[in-house]
């Protein structure tokens, strides 16, 4: 083990939060049960906020973000971690006020490790990473209540993080898949991928004033918030389900509750950060088995040099798919 490591180090310098590479020691490192190498993390929203000063996500700086880490056990004073054992970290504080996964080395409390099962590596499960895992949640509470002879699954945000692994899953799964995005460009790429038809997000925010349109969908997966789930929620047959894990289009939810108390549909929130690590657990042999999928096509592959140009992209909106970064 190195006691000299490289990090990602975010600091506030004039106003303006600059990030760059570091050497960091083990012993900067926060208090924790286990001590793990990181192989991978990779790249979600909340870390552009956190790479940009968002205080919402990040209170204090200079900080190491990454809400995801993959990797191998160094040491152990929890005893359901061993040597050399591969576990996945996201969710809890990780990354947020808590130095994450942007750098070789973490130390974190045993409660917020989940092991990584047989049948996925620590490339796939970051490749996944807390978008994937939120997927799996949403597909999770999507089939309790809805079969894919029900009609067709609606994805918005479809070529994004959580929304691109959403769409291979319900694909994988035998559904119907209809995708909403705002990117022209990435209709076809999307009808590769399975998708039956492909919506413009424009054309289900033109008009509103409707409070029930025409059941067309079994089922939502929202990732996107705002007056977009507002719209689509119309247009969900008697009895369906949506889930909801996102706010890029707004954190405001006007609409009238005639979906919920003349079509009895519900709404699921879905949330990955303070998920019970047996729930983890359940999902990521889900995702290492049955949901298995071969999402190397949708996975770029960077390296900590790249976060800066990464962030960019994200918070332009012209990001696409996931973004995996090998430490």
């Amino acid at each position: 083990m190195k006691n000299s490591f490289k990090a990602f180090v975010v600091r506030e310098e004039e106003g303006q939060f600059v990030g760059a590479l570091e050497q960091k020691q083990v012993d900067d490192l926060p208090a924790g049960d286990v001590l793990i190498r990181v192989a991978y993390s990779c790249i979600n929203y909340k870390d552009a906020l956190s790479v940009t000063g968002n205080r919402g996500v990040t209170k204090n700086y200079p900080h190491t973000p990454g809400v995801d880490a993959a990797g191998h056990v160094v040491t152990s004073s929890d005893e359901r971690f061993s040597e050399g054992q591969a576990v996945v970290v996201n969710g809890f504080d990780f990354g947020m006020n808590t130095s994450g996964g942007f750098q070789e080395y973490i130390r974190v409390p045993a409660d917020w490790i989940t092991p990584l099962p047989n049948g996925i590596t620590t490339l796939e499960a970051m490749s996944y990473g807390t978008a994937g895992l939120t997927a799996a949640q949403s597909i999770d509470e999507l089939v309790q209540r809805v079969a894919p002879q029900d009609g067709p699954v609606l994805v918005t945000g479809a070529t994004g993080g959580v929304g691109s692994v959403a769409v291979a899953l319900l694909v994988k799964l035998g559904f119907t898949v209809h995708a909403v995005t705002g990117k022209e460009a990435e209709h076809d790429r999307l009808k590769q991928a399975g998708v039956a038809e492909v919506i413009s997000r424009q054309s289900l925010l033109e008009e509103t004033t409707r409070p029930l349109k025409k059941g067309l969908y079994a089922g939502i997966i929202d990732t996107v918030g705002g007056p977009l789930l507002a719209s689509v929620i119309r247009y969900v047959q008697y009895g369906g389900l949506v889930t909801t894990c996102g706010n890029v289009g707004g954190a405001e939810l006007t609409m009238t509750v005639y979906p919920f108390i003349l079509r009895g549909v519900r709404l699921i929130g879905i949330d990955a950060v303070q998920l019970p690590i047996t729930e983890r657990e359940r999902l990521w042999n889900h995702l290492a088995n049955d949901w298995h999928l071969s999402i190397a096509e949708m996975v770029q592959m960077k390296a900590l040099s790249d976060v800066p140009a990464v962030v960019k992209s994200l918070l332009e909106g012209t990001h696409q798919g996931r973004t995996v970064i090998e430490i």
